[in-house]
This record gives structure tokens, sequence and C-alpha cells, in this order.
């Protein structure tokens, strides 16, 4: 069912919806109105049993990509929702767009950005990822890449900080042949409110992945944090 055209959707319906198992998606880029999606079947991807290959292992030590968290995020959403060859169009509308920057500057929603040098020598967002947080739940929304691996390192960064700030649960919301390769799970709606229900237990404080973030690169020093990773990776496989 379409709601109400609305310029953007309020961060409390769309916090309270997270926190209930749903989600908005648009029909196309362009249209103003939403519509609210409950899976049957929900993927999430184990914090334990993300699946790092050996060349993505060997990525991440390289430290040749630098990823930085919540410095491009608008940046980031706009190349999810950017036409892609096999896709060209896109369930991030220009509302769902604006909706998610309101949850971003309430710090209810971030980004992960890899950066690579360009011709020019100067960054380039080379790939990334965005999503929702609340309690100690991360809900991938979209990932994008503009060179090969780089929304894998992205993940492979994601799944490290949210392991490093107590973080329980990352839904994936539906299950990929790409996601599954990477260590993804599917299973029953109820068993994810389950999952879900559990994770916002207010018996535990809310994870923070900004703070994770800070903390990994302090104890990187002079190396390179994507050692730590790859390291963090070797020893739980």
């Amino acid at each position: 069912m379409h709601s109400p055209t609305n310029p953007i959707i309020p961060m409390e319906m769309l916090l309270l919806a997270y926190r209930s198992g749903i989600f908005p998606m648009a029909d196309s880029r362009d249209d103003p109105e939403i519509f609210w999606v409950e899976p049957r079947q929900r993927a999430i991807l184990p914090l334990d049993g993300f699946h790092c290959s050996r060349s993505l292992a060997k990525l991440l030590r390289q430290g040749r990509l630098r990823v930085t968290c919540n410095h491009a995020f608008d940046q980031v959403v706009e190349a999810c929702a950017a036409p892609r060859p096999d896709h060209p169009e896109s369930w991030i509308s220009e509302r769902i767009k604006a909706s998610y920057r309101s949850l971003h500057l309430a710090g209810h929603a971030h980004s992960l950005e890899c950066w690579k040098d360009g011709e020019d020598g100067q960054p380039m967002l080379a790939g990334g990822l965005y999503g929702v947080s609340f309690d100690r739940v991360f809900c991938g929304e979209s990932m994008f890449s503009r060179a090969p691996n780089t929304s894998k390192v992205a993940l492979a960064w994601l799944v490290a900080l949210m392991k490093r700030a107590g973080y329980e649960l990352l839904d994936c919301q539906f299950m990929t042949d790409h996601l599954a390769s990477l260590g993804a799970v599917e299973m029953s709606q109820q068993d994810y409110l389950d999952r879900l229900e559990s994770a916002c237990s207010p018996a535990r404080p809310e994870a923070d992945l900004p703070a994770a973030y800070s903390a990994l690169l302090e104890e990187a020093g002079d190396s390179s944090p994507g050692k730590l990773i790859a390291q963090s990776f070797t020893q739980t496989s």
C-alpha cells in the first residue's frame, strides 16, 4: 500500500518501521510515493560468519584503498541510486534520499567509503555502502562498486567495526548470490523478528559505529588498519 506523498518520511516513523522489521522502498527513482516491505524470507550476515577470501584479505592488508566513515554519505547514496547496466532503475527515490539524509544527520544512518587514487592523483570514491543503525542493529541498505572488490572491502570493514562496537545483527534484507558468497544466510521473517527483538533489548547500550571506526584507526597507528581487519577474520575463520 502506497503512502501519501510527503517531502520526507518522519525519522520516528522510519525507526519504528525498522524496529518492527519493515522498511520503505519506491517503485522508481522519480516516484514521490513509497511502500512498506516486510519480506517473508530475510537475509542476514552473521558477524562471525563473514567469508573473507584470501584475495580479499590480501587487498585489505595492502591498504591501497582508504576507507572512511560518514565522510561522504550523500555521495554514497547517490552512487547506490545511480543507473547500472543491468539495473537502470532504482528503488532509492529522491524522497528516500532526503529521508535517509535526515536519519544520517541524527546519527542513525552511516556510510563507509572506499577511496583510491584517480588518474589525476586525486582520491576518487571507488565504492561504499550505507545503512540504518539503531540499538545493536545495522540494516544494510545498498552498496556500490566503481572498481573491483571495493564494495567487498567496505563490507569487510563494516563487519569488523560492528563486532568491535558490540552490534548483534546485520540485516541484508534480501538474499542474493553475491551476499550468499560472503556468508549471508536466509531465514523466515519471524526468526528475523526474534533476533531483532533480542538485539533491541535495552539491557545493553546502543552500539556506536563511528566510535568503533575512530578506535580502530587509533589502534592501527601508523600501520594499515586493513591489516588489523584481515587479521581478525583470519583468527575467526
